[in-house]
């Protein structure tokens, strides 16, 4: 059996997200949607519990698809875990630059683990979680970016910041 993660940050999970996880669910004996804090990036827009439920309400479908939280170093999850193979989706060539680093940085720590990398459909190769909470922030709507689960959690999180604000 060949146990997959697709490890991120998933803040918020959007449609190029959802696409990655379809496409490898196809690949894999197993898929383990790993959700993770990235200490490097600003602050979260969802905690980890919400990022986990809109992974596997959008995902409820695919039966070979888990999602779980884990934090410190993913070679170290991979290894508790048994799993063999870390998905990465790509979008554009940055992508590419930063994530073949880190494959080969996960390589050296654990040589029994391999990177695959899938390229996001090109209708979501624009999309990016810091583009839709920009755009939430703003009002716009991000309905055509992200699946409903998502969708209804930012109208939650803006509506309930937009009453907050003094009239």
């Amino acid at each position: 059996m060949v146990h997959a993660v697709y490890p991120g940050s998933f803040d918020p999970l959007h449609n190029g997200h959802v696409d990655v996880i379809r496409r490898a669910s196809r690949l894999f004996d197993k898929l383990t949607v790993g959700v993770t804090h990235n200490p490097l990036k600003s602050t979260a827009l969802f905690d980890i519990e919400e990022r986990l439920a809109m992974v596997r309400e959008s995902t409820k479908g695919l039966s070979n698809v888990d999602a779980e939280s884990f934090e410190g170093l993913l070679v170290d999850y991979m290894r508790a875990r048994q799993a063999g193979v870390i998905v990465k989706g790509l979008r554009v060539i940055s992508d590419f630059e930063y994530e073949l680093q880190m494959a080969h940085l996960n390589r050296q720590m654990n040589a029994d683990v391999e990177t695959l990398f899938v390229m996001t459909a090109t209708r979501w190769s624009f999309v990016s979680s810091t583009r839709v909470k920009e755009i939430a922030t703003y009002g716009a709507d991000v309905t055509k970016l992200v699946p409903p689960a998502t969708q209804r959690r930012i109208l939650e999180r803006f509506g309930a910041l937009q009453d907050d604000v003094p009239g």
